[in-house]
């Protein structure tokens, strides 16, 4: 009987636990890697691609990506002069890593400035999208990393117990 219950224990630790700050963070950078790379891919811009691609590689995360492409693209559909030339509309260039970092936290902390909701967690997406396609586009391609960065260092700082409230990127059942 003890190791029954012992075994239930130890599985509710494992299936039932929340995803960790740690876990989280990754999650949301490998998330913002895959976005950057679909509006990269759509801009017509050169770039190399990540081994596997969440969206392409199917599983619980991949299809998180999927659906966070498709509301980027409903939501630049819908407000294509937001989510276009964002360096230009924030009067910045993107040759300094420091300059890009504090733009994108900026703009990051005015989305959430009134509360957290998942169509806002699409937006910075959007933002940090368009803001490596501004990068790339005038040749600075290094910046990529520096807004994924970005986005992780804002999930950690300011959307990690949001999360765990929502059950993760990944709800588990």
């Amino acid at each position: 009987m003890e190791m029954l219950r012992r075994s239930s224990v130890f599985a509710a630790e494992v299936f039932d636990r929340s995803p960790t700050d740690k876990e989280l963070v990754s999650q949301a950078k490998a998330l913002c890697r895959d976005y950057i790379h679909s509006r990269l891919n759509r801009a017509g811009i050169g770039w190399s691609k990540p081994e596997h691609g969440l969206a392409a590689s199917g599983g619980t995360l991949g299809e998180v990506s999927t659906v966070l492409l498709w509301l980027g693209d409903e939501l630049e559909y819908l407000r294509p002069n937001i989510y276009r030339n964002v360096a230009r509309q924030l009067n910045i260039t993107v040759a300094s890593e420091g300059v890009v970092s504090d733009a994108f936290l900026a703009v990051a902390a005015d989305i959430f400035s009134t509360g957290v909701t998942w169509g806002k967690v699409v937006s910075l997406y959007a933002v940090a999208g368009a803001l490596a396609v501004d990068c790339v586009r005038h040749g600075h391609p290094a910046m990529v990393h520096t807004i994924v960065d970005c986005m992780g260092e804002f999930v950690r700082k300011s959307l990690t117990s949001w999360l765990k409230r929502r059950g993760g990127w990944v709800r588990r059942t």
